[in-house]
């Protein structure tokens, strides 16, 4: 059985098996593009640059984000393919999302996974 995982970019890959992709906007400091292991970069699915200043990764408004964040996914263009593509590689093997973020609970790829676990009708 395939899953969709989270892993922070900074930490020692735990599953290269899996399709690699990473899920924030700007390239994460100090990680070469070798030594990243991914297999996509989907800067495009990212919350905006207004929402990721306003969020500045502040606990408190991670609620509030998380709406916003959703929203800004249901009227993104790239919403259907990305989804269709994360769908597609489940099939075969497991999706990792990659991001940068110190917080491990709260932060856009957290958002994105239940997202996706949702629309993936695996929630």
């Amino acid at each position: 059985m395939t899953s969709l995982k989270l892993e922070r970019i900074y930490d020692k890959p735990q599953d290269l098996s899996g399709y690699r992709i990473l899920v924030d906007r700007l390239w994460p400091r100090g990680i070469s593009k070798v030594n990243a292991k991914l297999d996509e970069w989907e800067k495009e699915i990212a919350p905006s640059k207004e929402l990721r200043a306003w969020f500045a990764h502040d606990p408190a408004k991670f609620s509030a984000f998380k709406e916003k964040y959703v929203t800004e996914l249901d009227t993104n263009p790239k919403t259907a393919d990305f989804v269709q593509l994360i769908g597609d590689k489940l099939k075969n093997d497991n999706v990792i999302l990659l991001y940068g973020a110190k917080d491990r609970e709260n932060n856009q790829a957290v958002v994105l996974k239940q997202y996706l676990n949702t629309h993936l009708g695996q929630a």
